[in-house]
């Protein structure tokens, strides 16, 4: 995966403020599509965007919480890696990174379902 600073004319090793907002609507444009593709993909229910960790959670007993975390924490693992300067990884680091605050999202959604179930979230 190439930086999405390339082609937008932003210098790497200097950015500024309004170098970040746009790599900022960049980022989110991606997360977007990659969660968009995603919900097809994994969830094949369009009426129950979090229907794949549901499938999971009840396929090992636990929450669909849980199930998410468990994917998130994967990602973070391949961060800890390239924080570590493995930087030949399998999946490109901003695609983690893209994976991570898609997961981040649905989490708070799930929050939000909760929160609308009035079910107990502390």
């Amino acid at each position: 995966m190439e930086s999405v600073l390339t082609g937008i004319g932003i210098e790497l090793n200097n950015m500024i403020r309004k170098d970040m907002k746009s790599l900022i609507e960049q980022i989110f444009k991606e997360v977007l599509r990659v969660r968009d593709a995603g919900q097809t993909e994994y969830a094949r229910n369009q009426g129950n965007v979090f229907a794949n960790f549901e499938r999971v959670a009840s396929f090992v007993g636990t929450t669909r919480e849980k199930a998410l975390l468990t994917y998130m924490i994967k990602h973070i693992d391949g961060l800890c890696s390239y924080a570590d300067g493995h930087r030949s990884q399998r999946e490109d680091v901003r695609g983690r990174l893209t994976d991570i605050i898609v997961y981040c999202l649905l989490f708070w959604g799930m929050v939000e379902d909760n929160d609308n179930k009035g079910e107990d979230n502390g």
